[in-house]
């Protein structure tokens, strides 16, 4: 699935109200329209000029709701639908958040996982070695992907209200807006 407009993105982040990161709701306390908005919120909150990072909180686990099961894919289903209106930088930072957390495992080994997120490591590719973490350092987008990873880790408090998703239409508008703009002209 490609999304082609903000409006289809909006009907998605809303759809995902009440889905959980699990088929059978047995995984994070937070549902992902709630863990969404959380992550957005504290990136929004830490990195305040960076509307493509606050957006790539939101929408980087859609792909639970698009493949629900997929533990390890689900990074890559959600950055694959959302390349062709969020453009390319968006996109690699949600795929990123996986590794992410491979990395993170890596290396701060002490640093607490969701029993959800610990249990999916393994899925995912477990810790990464020290060339996988060497390499991963080098990416360009590597800090902004621990950003999001951190805040994806933290974004899963249960009856904290971080807004609606309605505020986040402007801002995906405007990231929207700017991919295609620099699409259409170089």
């Amino acid at each position: 699935m490609e999304l082609r407009g903000v409006e289809e993105l909006m009907d998605l982040l809303r759809a995902c109200r009440g889905a959980w990161d699990t088929p059978d709701g047995s995984g994070d306390p937070v549902d992902l329209h709630d863990h969404a908005l959380q992550t957005a919120a504290l990136l929004r909150r830490s990195r305040p000029a960076d509307k493509e990072l606050q957006v790539a909180g939101l929408v980087h686990d859609i792909g639970h709701l698009l493949r629900p099961g997929d533990d390890a894919g689900h990074a890559d289903h959600a950055a694959d639908a959302v390349r062709p209106l969020l453009g390319e930088r968006v996109s690699r930072l949600v795929r990123l958040h996986v590794p992410a957390k491979r990395y993170l495992a890596a290396v701060s080994p002490s640093r607490g996982l969701s029993p959800q997120s610990a249990l999916t490591l393994r899925a995912q590719g477990g810790t990464m070695s020290p060339a996988e973490a060497a390499a991963f350092e080098r990416d360009p987008l590597a800090e902004d992907a621990v950003a999001l990873r951190q805040a994806d880790d933290a974004g899963k408090v249960v009856g904290l209200d971080a807004g609606v998703m309605e505020d986040w239409r402007t801002v995906l508008e405007l990231v929207a807006a700017r991919h295609s703009r620099l699409g259409a002209g170089g």
